[in-house]
């Protein structure tokens, strides 16, 4: 952490050192001509300090413009730069330029956010469904600033915004499809496994029952009552995983419900499958404990400790995938609070000089 910080701050400050050389360089024009590649290619890298430090700087590079004519908006746009985009709520009145742009292809901004993200952006999400369900999100994000009507507008090659990304994303769809059935197929497995373990044990109570009443001899144990729960918790999240993971292999896998629906499904079906492994170990622990160790506490470390590791590498192996699926699904990437550190530039000039 301390050598990230330290690489940090020292690009910061190379940053600041090769921005004071350009401005002591002589131009002539409306802004800094050194300044229109650096910003340009920092909009597609999504290098917000870079753009932030230049606008600071020179506030009429926010005008600059590729050899397509797109600017850092729209670039931001095509490379899923989100903390690019996101200068959007901060530059006022100017945004309605981007509500009705086109290109030379007659192609608005929906159309540019219809578009497959570059490879390197795609590799940076878990699975080709979290990929699919980001350029979803990128979508949903640009349709809320363009005009109604720009929803369904045509480009030069009578294609509409929705067209184009399904044109585009068609294999990525396919894709996400094979990983989601192919990750429920492998979790329902075991989720079935884990079912029939915990109710054989729920029937075959450890240490048997009294012949004549038919209750568990070891009912009064402490032990046995931590085995009834786990093993009743783990009972019911297996059932549940393995519901959930049927319901995802039975979808019908069209593209919005790769927006939240299947992802949803996917995340409720893996905590239930951690909750329940974890709790059979847990019953598992305490029927060890109860049968074979007599009451002594010392054999708890041992029991534990080896109960701790089927679960360590579960947690290992699928805890990340369950947290990008919550991040994904759940937490914004939009918005103007998204911004998370402190900005140079002043909004404020922008929208009063280039606000229209």
């Amino acid at each position: 952490m301390e050598n990230k910080k330290k690489e940090w701050d020292e690009a910061i400050e190379l940053l600041e050192l090769i921005c004071d050389e350009i401005d002591n360089l002589d131009y002539s024009g409306t802004h800094h001509p050194y300044y229109t590649g650096p910003i340009l290619e920092a909009a597609c890298q999504n290098a917000y300090k870079v753009v932030d430090e230049i606008l600071f700087r020179s506030p009429e590079a926010i005008q600059s413009k590729d050899k397509n004519g797109y600017d850092i908006i729209q670039l931001a746009i095509i490379n899923r730069s989100e903390k690019i985009y996101n200068l959007i709520y901060d530059i006022g009145e100017r945004k309605n330029i981007y509500r009705t742009y086109k290109d030379s292809s007659q192609n608005n901004i929906l159309h540019l956010a219809g578009k497959l993200a570059p490879s390197g952006v795609l590799n940076q999400r878990t699975g080709a469904a979290l990929q699919l369900q980001r350029e979803l999100q990128w979508r949903e994000e640009v349709k809320k600033l363009v005009f109604p009507t720009y929803i369904t507008r045509e480009n030069i090659f009578k294609e509409t915004p929705d067209m184009v990304f399904t044109k585009e994303h068609e294999n990525l769809v396919k894709e996400g499809e094979r990983w989601m059935k192919t990750t429920a197929e492998s979790c329902s497995i075991t989720a079935a496994l884990i079912t029939t373990i915990v109710f054989a044990a729920a029937i075959t109570v450890p240490g048997g029952s009294h012949q004549e009443k038919g209750t568990p001899l070891f009912r009064r144990k402490s032990a046995f009552i931590v085995f009834t729960i786990s093993d009743a918790i783990s009972l019911f999240a297996s059932s549940t995983a393995l519901l959930v993971f049927m319901s995802i292999l039975t979808a019908r896998f069209a593209e919005k419900d790769f927006l939240v629906s299947l992802p949803r499904r996917l995340f409720i079906g893996l905590f239930s499958l951690l909750l329940s492994a974890t709790a059979m170990m847990v019953a598992f622990s305490a029927t060890l404990f109860l049968v074979f160790c007599d009451e002594k506490l010392w054999m708890l470390a041992p029991i534990c400790g080896l109960a701790l590791i089927p679960i360590a590498f579960f947690v290992g192996l699928q805890f990340p995938l369950m947290v990008d699926l919550f991040r994904s699904t759940h937490l914004r990437i939009f918005g103007k609070e998204r911004i998370g550190f402190l900005r140079r530039f002043n909004p404020d000039y922008i929208r009063l000089r280039f606000g229209k």
